[in-house]
């Protein structure tokens, strides 16, 4: 697989990488362990060399997973994780205290089997703690050597401008696809301009832009996908459109949806690095082929005329957790 920088970081990664969430957390039941461990592995023997974890993902567990399953070749590969909610649970909030960002580097370097962080997130900004304290707090652990790098997720052009005052942003992760297309108006030019790299999550829209989410679908009463506003079954069949006509380019590409979400992706900028995640090998191996699927100028005009003529209904997420997207 071609490979990509994070900005002007010197983190250079997979033009992919794995979003490792769902093999714990969020999507319904987890795979057993040892399938995910495989999950992973394979991944590395396709050319993936970027994870992404948090301590939130289970909570816990998805680090530790992570860390059993990469540590044959951990010096081959890039491992991203999260710090920001008190005792990693985020039903309690927000947590990006110094003291709290310290310990919750200190167990993810247990869990993880590793002697450094490569790219330490702030999971979502905390109102609570001056965004300068927290990139100060990074600033040190990067010092000592115990992190490679700082990320921030979900954070606002203000957050971002002000944390990369205090010490260099490496990377935004944000949601980002075909049907949420918010960051295209601010965050995006402000990455470019100060060399920041922009690693989407949820690029596949949590599933709906594969083609394999419609109406009539039934998720697992665990399933975090229940409780947003744009998987109600209305707005599922509302948006059908935009799945259709991802869809028809993608026949024409003889390719997947999937591949085509992830190339567009892709082709937006030589600096964003889409992590798709999946707990299936078959969608594992889908996804990097879109990694190679070249989209032409022409091609590229095409799906912007064909998105415009679709208007994406429900909100990305409900009130309560709209609230913690940093503005």
């Amino acid at each position: 697989m071609k490979k990509r920088m994070l900005g002007k970081s010197g983190l250079e990664v997979s033009a992919l990488g794995l979003g490792c969430m769902g093999l714990s957390y969020a999507y319904g039941p987890a795979p057993e362990r040892q399938a995910a461990i495989q999950l992973i592995r394979t991944a590395f023997e396709r050319g993936v060399t970027f994870f992404d974890t948090a301590e939130a993902y289970g909570p816990f567990t998805n680090e530790d997973l992570l860390g059993e399953a990469l540590a044959p070749f951990r010096d081959q590969v890039v491992i991203a994780t999260k710090f920001g909610f008190r005792d990693g649970l985020v039903s309690k909030g927000q947590d990006s205290r110094p003291e709290r960002i310290r310990d919750v580097a200190e167990a993810a370097l247990k869990r993880l089997r590793t002697d450094r962080i490569d790219l330490f997130y702030q999971h979502r900004v905390d109102a609570a703690v001056p965004i300068e304290d927290v990139a100060g707090a990074v600033r040190e652990l990067i010092l000592q050597g115990k992190v490679k790098h700082f990320g921030m997720s979900e954070a606002g052009a203000q957050s971002i401008r002000r944390a990369h005052a205090v010490q260099p942003v490496a990377a935004l992760q944000s949601e980002y696809s075909m049907w949420w297309r918010e960051p295209e108006a601010e965050i995006l030019p402000l990455l470019e301009e100060l060399g920041i790299g922009f690693v989407p999550f949820s690029p596949l829209g949590r599933g709906f832009l594969t083609g394999t989410i419609d109406a009539s679908t039934s998720f697992d009463k665990t399933d975090f996908r229940n409780i947003l506003p744009r998987f109600t079954e209305e707005n599922r069949r509302a948006n059908q459109g935009l799945v259709e006509v991802v869809a028809e380019i993608a026949a024409h590409k003889a390719a997947t949806p999937a591949q085509v979400a992830l190339a567009w992706l892709l082709a937006q900028k030589p600096w964003i690095v889409p992590i798709p995640g999946t707990t299936r090998l078959h969608r594992l191996e889908e996804n990097i082929g879109g990694a190679s699927l070249e989209l032409s100028a022409d091609d590229l005009r095409e799906i912007e005329t064909a998105l415009r003529t679709v208007t994406v209904q429900g909100g990305r997420y409900p009130a309560q957790l709209q609230a913690r997207v940093d503005r």
